[in-house]
């Protein structure tokens, strides 16, 4: 090879490796779009199994025992006229009925803030009783603190205008425990009896209790079971709390009555008994009531209308033969046996 030609051979191979040199490595272009998805792989092998949680793990069973803080209310409860069912039956599905004799009523009424049944209209084809969850706070906080009342805001009383109850704890009570009805005013003299269910209506105890919701000219004044307990109606008729058949105990009676026996304390309960058997007589001679006792449709005197709406308001609504309010019961009675002559 001559040496021209070699000379030029070896020029040419050092440009190309400068070529080379100068321009270095390439870079990786953009990615592209991922491919899809393969076959999923086959399952794992099983784990171990986890340890069971313990009782004390679950808190459900604070509450939810062998132990009485439920069970044992429960057996009392379904003893009580709430837990018996018969006026849930009766009128629980029932518009303007249903915030009182049905429990999930009752909680909507509450929680809506309607004072007054009549104005809460929501009907319930299962009306659940009074129970539990009526007057407690159940599986709000899931903490003691669900044993809360829903509430104990003084209650006004709807059929007496400008009157409130406000006794603590037994102001949930008043919510349905109260008059739906004031005595009617006379047309012409006459009062129109105008039903066999006339009259203040079923739970009347807070106007008793207050000294008001009768009828006639007659001045009452709060009782002391309303001025001096604490509490009122939950301090007498649950005792330390743990009685749900809301039936008052004597044992209970003692802590201000130390001698007391019975209810029948200083002997009102056999006065006012004597005082509603002679009113019954006269009302049935007077024909306002039947001879078992049942309301004479019809128009009469106001004076004689008046004392059949406290006999009905002290024996059938009330029932307390003068414990809630001794001196007023006994002047209800009093204006009531002198409308015929007594």
């Amino acid at each position: 090879m001559s040496t021209k030609k070699a000379v030029f051979i070896v020029c040419g191979l050092l440009l190309l490796a400068a070529l080379i040199a100068a321009c270095g490595p390439s870079q990786p272009g953009p990615a592209g779009e991922p491919g899809p998805a393969g076959p999923a792989g086959p399952a794992g092998p099983q784990g171990e199994p986890g340890l069971a949680p313990s009782a004390t793990d679950l808190t459900c069973t604070a509450c939810h025992n062998d132990t009485s803080l439920i069970s044992g209310k429960v057996n009392s409860w379904e003893a009580s006229v709430h837990g018996s069912g018969i006026a849930t039956a009766y009128a629980g599905g029932r518009s303007k009925c249903s915030g009182c004799h049905s429990g999930g009523g009752f909680s909507d009424r509450i929680a809506a803030g309607v004072t007054n049944p009549d104005e809460f209209t929501t009907t319930y084809p299962n009306p659940s009783r009074p129970d539990c969850r009526a007057c407690h706070q159940i599986h709000t906080t899931y903490t003691s603190a669900d044993w809360a009342l829903e509430t104990t805001a003084a209650v006004p009383l709807y059929a007496f205008e400008g009157q409130t109850f406000d006794g603590g704890m037994g102001n949930l009570c008043v919510n349905c425990h109260q008059p739906r009805r004031a005595f009617p005013a006379a047309t012409d003299g006459l009062i129109d009896v105008n039903s066999t269910h006339w009259g203040p209506h079923h739970g009347p105890q807070s106007a008793m209790l207050l000294g008001i919701g009768g009828a006639g000219a007659v001045a009452g004044s709060p009782s002391m079971h309303y001025s001096t307990v604490e509490n009122t109606c939950v301090t007498c008729h649950m005792g330390d709390g743990d009685n749900h058949t809301f039936d008052p105990a004597v044992v209970t009676c003692t802590a201000c009555h130390a001698d007391a026996k019975n209810f029948d304390i200083n002997s009102v309960q056999t006065t006012v008994t004597g005082k509603l058997d002679a009113l019954k007589a006269a009302l049935t001679t007077a024909g306002l009531l039947d001879a078992n006792g049942k309301i004479v449709v019809g128009k009469y005197p106001e004076a004689q209308a008046a004392a059949l709406w406290n006999y009905i308001y002290i024996t059938k609504e009330d029932k307390s033969l003068g414990v809630h309010n001794a001196d007023y019961t006994n002047a209800l009675l009093d204006a009531s046996l002198a409308a015929f002559g007594q």
